[in-house]
């Protein structure tokens, strides 16, 4: 993997591998990506008020086991079972290997973040876990033919918002490319890392991308990459870096050098849904938060993690505040889909 081999993730900014390999004889019969975390950064599925009950309990938090992609908040199989489905079976012999692992490094709790929908229902039967349910903002495929389509399930006054922001990009002189990573050259490399840390800088964040993981990106996952490149006179003044697998379509790094009207929602979210449209994909995960989306037709979906605190207590009182929360989420997501951008009828 790009982020451990680069030392992006590692054990200077909290993540330790110890991914999980499950045998059978000589058959591999699942694996789990997994970290021993010291901290709660890089998860985007937040739990520092679980940590900061257990501290003022006194209760050590830290080391904790976190299956995830360091860094990135997008959904997937956590529990890799190849083509199979993950089995009730299989499931079991998963959660006691996760329970022994977690013993045997003296970490506080076990966490699976933005699990799939299948993986969530079958672990969810488990008293084990813990099930939560938030929410992130993504555009689903509905069958669309283009992007005018697409825009034509908008209230009026929505339509003429998107079609303005998207006149504003011409009119700033910029001109936008969508490349692979084939046809990425090490100045859109060099530029696609220096704009990442000028985000960095700007949101007064910790850059944990280091120039490696750029250079490893460029050399072996050519075929993930989706980069929009924005230039103005020659030089490359803004970029929005995404990843593809599948059908779907993650957006993950965003940087300008100055600001240009609307070219934030242009390379963000309006080219990255008319490229899923064009090319067939189904699904665009745009990063986490931003009510902002809404307008622009990425509406609130759930996303799901499951949860193993070691302390009876605090699995108990982390459980019950879940529920609460989840009632909350239902609420907010109702309300949200409310102010979506579409005509009576048409979200659906």
């Amino acid at each position: 993997m790009a982020l451990e081999a680069s030392g992006s993730a590692s054990e200077a900014t909290g993540w330790v591998s110890r991914h999980l390999l499950i045998r059978e004889g000589d058959i591999l019969v699942a694996a789990v990506p997994l970290y021993l975390k010291s901290n709660s950064y890089g998860e985007y599925i937040f739990d520092w008020e679980w940590a900061n009950a257990s501290h003022r309990a006194g209760l050590p938090y830290y080391p904790k086991l976190v299956s995830s992609v360091p860094f990135t908040p997008a959904t997937g199989r956590r529990v890799l079972t190849g083509d199979r489905p993950l089995s009730v079976g299989v499931a079991r012999v998963v959660v006691d290997a996760l329970r022994t692992l977690a013993k045997e490094t003296a970490a506080s709790s076990i966490h699976l973040l933005f699990v799939s929908k299948n993986e969530f229902e079958t672990l969810s039967e488990f008293d084990e876990f813990i099930p939560r349910v938030t929410y992130q903002y993504h555009w689903e495929n509905r069958g669309y033919g283009s992007f005018q389509d697409w825009l034509y399930g908008f209230r009026a006054r929505r339509r003429k918002t998107v079609r303005r922001e998207r006149a504003a990009v011409a009119e700033c002189g910029v001109s936008l490319s969508v490349l692979s990573g084939a046809e990425l050259s090490e100045y859109h490399w060099s530029a696609i890392e220096d704009l990442y840390l000028n985000t960095v800088e700007r949101k007064h964040a910790y850059a944990y991308l280091s120039p490696d993981f750029f250079a490893r990106i460029a050399e072996s996952f050519q075929d993930n990459v989706i980069c929009l490149i924005a230039e103005k006179a020659g030089e490359v003044v803004a970029m929005s870096l995404c990843f593809q697998s599948g059908k779907h379509l993650y957006g993950r790094y965003w940087g300008c050098r100055t600001e240009f009207r609307a070219l934030h929602f242009e390379m963000c979210y309006h080219r990255p849904i008319e490229l899923c449209i064009e090319r067939g994909w189904s699904k665009f995960e745009a990063g986490a938060q931003g009510v902002h989306k809404i307008s622009r037709g990425l509406m609130p979906s759930e996303t799901y993690s499951l949860h193993c605190l070691a302390h009876k207590g605090l699995h108990n009182a982390v459980g019950r505040a879940t529920e609460v929360e989840r009632k909350r989420t239902a609420r907010e997501m109702e309300y949200l889909s409310k102010h979506g951008p579409f005509r009576r009828g048409d979200l659906e």
